[in-house]
């Protein structure tokens, strides 16, 4: 049984069904109903109705000069909507519990939204070109169409989606709703700080989070989708390890190329000097004769086939002579 640190980070088994968040009749409603008030908010800034009226009276009363020891704190609270860091914080948040739970489902619902917000806030920025209370030029005028992009929040659109996608991807009811009361005090604060310092008119941040609201509730479209993008990321995954077992122990095609057995390398030694060749061919042997004349010597007959030699002479050994006689 393991006891370090490291078991609390061992993968936990995949949980045994996640819900995936259905388009309910329910959702269909307040799909409907948010659409209708993104439409009617784009019409009343379009025809400068009262709506317009009270972007300039909140302009001109400047809450940030009315409050300015708040300015310090909302300057670093309103980066939970830049889209950048926040899609780096959610994300790592989502590679891990995709890590744990055997999945890239999390991970593919944020890639989507991320890029449905961009597609559908930046076509609106770009269409209405309105401009922002900071470069407004006329009091009382909607300042449309005049190369802004402010309209809709995309501070506001993007801090609704980024926290709201943990409460979509919540696995139990309790924490789908502590997740979304997360979410919309966060969307809510940013949106009223870009108020406050005075980025962004109030039909601005209205509009941002009407904008990031559908993109939640259209998510359950994308689940198909989704599902067929994770199945296709598992398949290829499922390839290339087989692709890596099966590597080593594929035959080699015939007039094919051979693999090359790489053996490091070591300390060089070195090697004696070829002595030269004989005068009768042949490497010189130790007593300098050739191996010619070595192997012609070698070859005699064996000690079994020769005749015995009987030695002449006598075998006594010589009488030693004095060395005084003569």
């Amino acid at each position: 049984m393991r006891t370090d640190i490291f078991a609390r980070l061992d993968r936990e088994p995949e949980p045994p069904k996640i819900e995936i968040p259905r388009m309910s009749r329910t959702r269909l409603a307040l799909f409907g109903g948010t659409s209708a008030l993104y439409v009617a908010i784009v019409v009343a800034v379009l025809a400068s109705t009262w709506l317009v009226i009270i972007d300039w009276k909140i302009m001109l009363f400047r809450p940030y000069q009315q409050w300015p020891e708040l300015h310090p704190f909302l300057d670093y609270f309103v980066v939970l909507g830049q889209r950048g860091p926040t899609a780096v914080m959610v994300a790592a948040w989502l590679g891990w519990r995709s890590w744990r739970q055997h999945t890239v489902r999390p991970l593919l619902v944020l890639g989507v939204s991320l890029l449905l917000l961009n597609a559908t806030v930046g076509a609106v920025k770009i269409g209405l070109g309105r401009l922002g209370p900071h470069y407004a030029t006329r009091i009382g005028s909607p300042e449309l169409f005049a190369g802004g992009d402010i309209f809709p929040s995309g501070h506001t659109a993007n801090a609704v989606v980024t926290w709201g996608i943990l409460a979509y991807l919540a696995t139990t009811p309790k924490t789908r709703r502590y997740l979304s009361a997360l979410s919309a005090t966060v969307s809510l604060g940013v949106g009223l700080t870009t108020v406050y310092l005075g980025t962004h008119w109030l039909s601005d941040v209205l509009l941002g989070w009407a904008a990031g609201l559908l993109i939640l509730l259209a998510l359950p479209w994308c689940e198909p989708l989704i599902g067929r993008a994770e199945a296709w990321i598992f398949a290829q995954r499922e390839q290339w390890r087989a692709r890596r077992r099966l590597a080593p122990s594929l035959p080699v095609a015939a007039g094919g190329p051979r693999p090359t057995l790489v053996v490091p390398r070591g300390p060089v030694e070195e090697k004696p000097p070829r002595e030269p060749v004989g005068a009768m061919g042949g490497m010189p042997g130790p007593s300098g004769r050739s191996t010619a004349q070595l192997t012609q010597q070698r070859s005699h007959t064996v000690r079994s086939e020769r005749s015995p030699v009987t030695p002449s002479g006598s075998r006594r050994p010589p009488a030693s002579r004095s060395v005084t006689g003569g």
